[in-house]
């Protein structure tokens, strides 16, 4: 595996679109071939993965992760769900934290429940895009523990792919390295130190709205490049 990216510790990005541009170049190894296939995480992810596959001349692929929670500590992951079924879980987590089937059964079930509402309102009834084979290049806004990005590594290898690059504009160097021991390549466009906050590093860095989402998944699927709407998180 390899782990490397592009290091500007000035870098700024104007917004989110602004960002896919430079991370687009940055890939440009990737450009014109047919087994690639971007995922963006939505929602923040999709106006960069936009950008991103415009310059591959690739699909693109909303990829819809659900983070599963330990209970009564919502933010700490013990495991992810994605669409068609993939369930990824840290077995040696749940066992040391004492956490019961029970227990993590309820949280998969609520979990569903929300990626199946999201699935359909990014989705409707386009089908999930085929990954086997395939070069899936990974895209967010950025990484800062970077748990979401590993259960879509994670979730993304069980649906066979053949390649897993994680790409993203910006992010902590440990968690960079982090990812890039489960990933096949990383690419990140800065990786500043110190590194306080995604945010800190947009100009515009509003929430991205699902209607925006809708949008450029629309124009994505009318472009010269047929891309698809798929499923994440």
């Amino acid at each position: 595996m390899s782990r490397g990216g592009y290091r500007d510790p000035q870098a700024t990005f104007r917004d989110r679109r602004h960002a896919g541009r430079a991370l687009g170049s940055a890939l440009a190894r990737y450009a014109g071939r047919s087994d690639v296939i971007v995922l963006a995480l939505p929602r923040g992810g999709v106006p960069v993965g936009f950008e991103v596959a415009r310059a591959l001349r690739a699909p693109l692929d909303v990829f819809l992760v659900r983070k599963l929670g330990l209970p009564g500590d919502e933010e700490y992951a013990v495991g992810a769900i994605a669409s068609g079924g993939v369930r990824v879980m840290d077995e040696a987590l749940v066992r040391k934290l004492g956490v019961s089937p029970a227990a993590i059964e309820r949280v998969v079930l609520r979990e569903e429940r929300e990626l199946r509402r999201r699935e359909y309102a990014y989705r409707g009834d386009v089908p999930p895009a085929p990954l086997a084979g395939k070069t899936a290049i990974l895209v967010d806004d950025g990484l800062a523990t970077g748990s979401s990005m590993r259960a879509a590594v994670k979730a993304v290898r069980e649906r066979g792919a053949r390649r897993i690059v994680v790409a993203v504009p910006l992010g902590p160097p440990e968690t960079v390295r982090e990812l890039g021991r489960l990933a096949d390549e990383v690419v990140c466009v800065s990786m500043p130190e110190p590194f306080l906050a995604v945010g800190r590093f947009y100009e515009n860095f509003d929430q991205t709205a699902d209607a925006e989402v809708l949008e450029l998944l629309g124009q994505a699927r009318a472009g010269p490049t047929p891309a698809l709407a798929s499923s994440i998180r």
